[in-house]
């Protein structure tokens, strides 16, 4: 929970990830999908239901603090979160870092993005 908080107070005070922590859609769809990223939703289950993209982890924001293993610590793949727009992201992300997180990226638009493209998604 600490890790939430944490996340929450850097997205409040306006801390934002520079432009560098961040992918695009673009390429987070392509990297994820070949292989060579991991993309972690961390929408809350709520949200899930309403659709993710497949093959993705689902670990919401809240449960992070208590799943945080559950985020590969190699840096061989970056580590790609999403939530719905990218606020929470961005503000997971900063929080990810101080806990020695290096390869972590969010994804700019979110899913949000995802489906108003017509992506595909899938129940979890």
């Amino acid at each position: 929970m600490a890790l939430v908080g944490l996340a929450l107070t850097l997205g409040a005070t306006g801390s934002h990830a520079a432009q560098a922590d961040s992918v695009t859609l673009d390429v987070a769809r392509a990297e994820f999908e070949a292989g060579r990223a991991i993309l972690i939703d961390i929408r809350e289950p709520n949200e899930h239901a309403m659709g993710v993209a497949k093959g993705a982890q689902l670990l919401p924001m809240r449960q992070l603090g208590a799943r945080l293993a559950e985020i590969p610590m190699a840096t061989d793949k970056p580590v790609l979160l999403i939530c719905n727009t990218q606020n929470r992201s961005s503000s997971t992300l900063a929080a990810l870092r101080q806990r020695g997180y290096p390869h972590v990226r969010f994804v700019q638009g979110g899913m949000s993005e995802w489906v108003r493209r017509g992506w595909p998604v899938v129940k979890p």
